[in-house]
């Protein structure tokens, strides 16, 4: 897909992702598998009635189902309740900082490319770019559409994961995504896990192929990372340690406390701050 019609999408998006959750509500959340298909047809009715192409809407759930493996990755993120040092260990923080600087040498056209247009250094995206995948090699294989639409069902945020569902059908609209896509858990796309309402409002073409690719692409993974800061308040040359001007956007990565410091101080040792 060219940029030109990604932004198309993106405002196409405005008008229809933003108006129709409201009027989504009327689908029936729920905490089990028992009411999921009545849900999906009820949302299908309701998606339809907002203007989302019935085409697309048959395509996107042809093999949607209640994930259990996502209901069960929602409720156990024990790991963010670790202390610092244990949050660390289990995360392999040591190896993801010596392959982090490696990573930086072997790129720094692309990393120099990345800071100058966005202004994040390397260390906090690189950071992110290890511990969401490893560096891209683990990206997930739930299946995506079913993840968000668990999620959009689900009682326990079902307005947030509402939204993430219309840009996913956006997304499916414009050929981004294949209703077959795979990914984590809770539907998070591409290297450094970008939600669907994120690839539509951050997504970047970071190697200048003219298309964005966050699966394929580390520099297109990487450049819409730095885009996301930026879009949540990253100012060039400020620190990004905590209590420094850019930790609150590294908060806006994710809400786990200890998953922000552990990207402050990874970043750190990649950086050499």
């Amino acid at each position: 897909m060219s940029m030109t019609k990604f932004f198309v999408a993106v405002i196409a998006a405005a008008s229809v992702l933003h108006a129709v959750p409201a009027a989504a509500k009327a689908a029936q959340c729920g905490n089990n598998s028992a009411g999921f298909q009545a849900w999906v047809a009820d949302f299908k009715q309701q998606a339809a009635a907002s203007g989302v192409s019935p085409s697309v809407l048959d395509r996107a759930f042809a093999n949607v189902n209640y994930n259990k493996s996502t209901i069960a990755a929602d409720r156990g993120q024990k790991s963010f309740k670790l202390s610092f040092d244990a949050f660390m260990k289990k995360r392999g923080g040591a190896t993801i900082i010596s392959r982090g600087r490696s990573m930086k040498r072997a790129n720094q056209g692309l990393f120099a490319s990345i800071e100058s247009r966005y202004g994040v250094p390397a260390g906090p995206l690189i950071a992110i770019w290890g511990m969401e995948t490893g560096f891209g090699s683990y990206m997930g294989n739930q299946h995506t559409l079913s993840a968000v639409s668990t999620l959009a069902y689900d009682c326990r945020r079902s307005d947030y994961f509402t939204d993430q569902l219309y840009a996913a059908l956006q997304l499916v609209s414009e050929g981004y995504l294949s209703p077959q896509a795979r990914g984590a858990a809770h539907g998070e796309i591409g290297q450094t896990q970008f939600l669907p309402r994120n690839v539509v409002r951050f997504g970047a073409d970071g190697d200048g192929d003219g298309r964005v690719d966050l699966v394929g692409s580390r520099a297109d993974a990487l450049a819409s990372t730095a885009n996301f800061l930026r879009g949540h308040g990253w100012q060039a040359g400020a620190g990004y340690q905590p209590g420094e001007a850019n930790f609150a956007a590294i908060a806006g990565w994710n809400a786990a406390t200890v998953y922000q410091q552990a990207i402050a101080y990874i970043g750190r040792q990649i950086d050499g701050q």
